[in-house]
């Protein structure tokens, strides 16, 4: 019925505006993951010992990141710059994929993690955060004597 009222490219811009605002409001996610579509994109696993947890940042400087933990709340955020098109003032941009401007991401991390022995590195274009786990919460074998 109403099919020839819209044009099929004002259909297809109206369903990817709809995506996005879904995204924009959907939960933060844990380290179990619900999260998608956000920059950086991240990647959690968990051991024993520590929570891993990857964040892929390439272009991004590491000074401009700002990494916070608060009552169980993992923040990161920054901003990565855009990338130069060319010199000449009459370039012209077609496409433009590249994500540019300030980020921030959140992550709930489990009860058991030492906040104060967190490990970050930075190293082609991957943020690498390393959160041990609480030594007293770990499976320990006890010997019966």
């Amino acid at each position: 019925m109403y099919g020839n009222l819209f044009s099929r490219d004002l259909r297809a811009e109206l369903d990817r505006l709809q995506r996005d605002m879904q995204q924009r409001y959907e939960l933060s996610p844990g380290i179990r993951g619900l999260g998608r579509g956000g920059f950086p994109t991240i990647n959690v696993g968990s051991t024993l010992q520590a929570v891993e947890l990857y964040a892929f940042a390439p272009g991004v400087d590491p000074a401009s990141f700002d990494v916070q933990v608060e009552k169980g709340v993992l923040t990161i955020a920054g901003e990565r710059k855009p990338a130069a098109l060319g010199t000449e003032e009459k370039t012209m941009l077609h496409i433009d994929e590249r994500f540019a401007g300030r980020f921030r991401r959140v992550v709930n991390l489990p009860d058991d993690i030492d906040a104060a022995a967190i490990e970050a590195s930075y190293r082609d274009g991957v943020l690498h955060l390393h959160i041990p786990r609480l030594q007293a919460v770990q499976p320990r074998r006890i010997e019966i004597q």
